[in-house]
C-alpha cells in the first residue's frame, strides 16, 4: 500500500491555507483536496455547517486502476480514516461516494453511486447567504462549489433587475440574485426534488416567494412559451440570465434528450430573445470537450471568463467553462 503519509501531509498543508482563505470570504463549503497526489486520486470537500460542526464529502475518481473488491474497500477505508483524523471528525461525518462496478454491454465500467442513506439536511453559509445541503442522500450535495464566484458575480449585478435562472437546480444563483436586490426572478427546473429544495433555500434566506417564483417545467418548453409570449407583448423581458444546463439529460419528463453540445445554440438564442438591450447572460458548462458554436457567436458578444469563475480551492481549472454574453460591447 502506498505510504498514506503523502496523502495526510498534502491534506494538512491544503487545510492550513484554505481555512484562512475561506474565513476571509465567509465561505463554509469548499474543496480541500483534488487529486493533488497522483497515487491518491480522490476529492475531499469540507462543509462547516451551522449547528452541526464539520462534515466531509469523500469522492473517488476513476483512474482505470484494477483492484479486487476487498483490497479496494480497505484502501478507501484507510483514506477516509486519514481525512477524518485530519479534521478531527468521526467517520459518520464523512459521506463516501463509492465506486460501483456495473456491467454495460458486456464491459465492466466504474460508476459513482449514492450511499443511499437518508440523513438530515445541513445548512452552510456562503457570502452571507445560507444553503441547505445533503451529503448522503444524493450524488450532488445541493450546492455546486465550483460556481461560487459566478454566484457572487450574479449577486453583484442583480440590483434592480429581473432575473431568470434556467436549469436552476436548488436555486443557489437565485438566492444570490434576490439577496443582491433583484426586483423579481423566475427559476426553472423540471425536477420536483430540486424545485422543492429551491423553495426551502428561498425560505431559509427570507426571500419573498411572490416576487421570486420557482417554476417546475421543461426548460425547452418553457423557453418556447416565454419567447412567444414576449413577442406577443404578453410578458416582460429579463435583465440577467443564468443558463447552466447539464451536460446530458434523458429525463422521462422531458420532451426529448438534452445534449449541451448540440442544444446550446438554440438555448442561447432563446435567452437572447428575452434579454433586455443592456442585459447580461452567464452561460456555463461542465463538458470538457465543449466547443462554442461559431454561428451563435455572431448573435451577441461572448467573453469567456472561466479564469475568473473557477475558484481558488479548485485545483482542476477545467472544472467548468463560463461565458459572459451581452448584446453590446461591454465585457464583464
Amino acid at each position: 500500500m502506498t505510504d498514506l503519509a503523502h496523502f495526510h501531509n498534502r491534506l494538512v498543508k491544503n487545510v492550513r491555507h484554505l481555512r484562512k482563505w475561506a474565513r476571509r470570504g465567509d465561505v463554509h463549503a469548499y474543496r480541500v483536496y483534488d487529486r493533488d497526489v497522483p497515487e491518491f486520486p480522490v476529492i475531499v470537500d469540507c462543509f462547516e455547517t451551522e449547528g452541526d460542526g464539520t462534515h466531509l464529502q469523500f469522492q473517488e475518481v476513476d483512474t482505470g486502476w484494477r483492484q479486487d473488491e476487498a483490497e479496494h474497500r480497505e484502501w478507501v477505508d484507510h483514506l477516509v480514516e486519514v481525512a477524518a483524523e485530519t479534521f478531527a471528525v468521526t467517520g459518520d461525518r464523512v459521506a463516501i461516494k463509492h465506486r460501483a462496478r456495473q456491467r454495460v454491454g458486456g464491459d465492466k465500467t466504474l460508476q459513482h453511486e449514492a450511499s443511499g442513506l437518508d440523513e438530515d439536511d445541513l445548512v452552510v453559509r456562503e457570502g452571507g447567504h445560507r444553503f441547505i445541503v445533503n451529503l448522503h442522500g444524493y450524488l450532488d450535495t445541493g450546492l455546486f462549489l465550483d460556481h461560487r464566484p459566478t454566484r457572487a458575480l450574479v449577486g453583484e449585478r442583480a440590483r434592480g433587475r429581473r432575473f431568470l435562472n434556467l436549469f436552476s437546480y436548488t436555486s443557489s444563483f437565485t438566492v444570490h440574485a434576490a439577496c443582491g436586490g433583484a426586483v423579481s426572478s423566475e427559476s426553472v427546473d423540471l425536477s420536483n426534488t430540486y424545485s422543492n429544495w429551491a423553495e426551502r433555500n428561498l425560505r431559509l434566506n427570507a426571500i419573498d416567494s411572490s416576487r421570486h417564483r420557482i417554476v417546475r417545467a421543461d426548460v425547452f418548453a418553457w423557453l418556447r412559451d416565454a419567447v412567444a409570449a414576449f413577442e406577443a407583448g404578453d410578458r416582460d423581458g429579463v435583465d440577467l440570465i443564468v443558463l447552466d444546463p447539464p451536460t446530458f439529460s434523458n429525463s422521462k419528463a422531458m420532451q426529448g434528450v438534452l445534449d449541451v453540445q448540440r442544444d446550446h445554440p438554440w438555448l442561447i438564442r432563446q435567452c437572447l430573445q428575452l434579454l433586455s438591450p443592456a442585459g447580461e447572460l452567464f452561460f456555463s458548462t461542465n463538458l470538457r470537450s465543449f466547443e462554442l458554436d461559431p454561428l451563435v457567436q455572431q448573435k451577441a458578444r461572448f467573453d469567456e471568463i472561466s479564469a475568473r469563475t473557477v475558484p481558488e480551492d479548485f485545483r482542476d481549472r477545467r472544472i467548468h467553462r463560463c461565458w459572459h454574453v451581452t448584446h453590446g460591447a461591454t465585457a464583464a
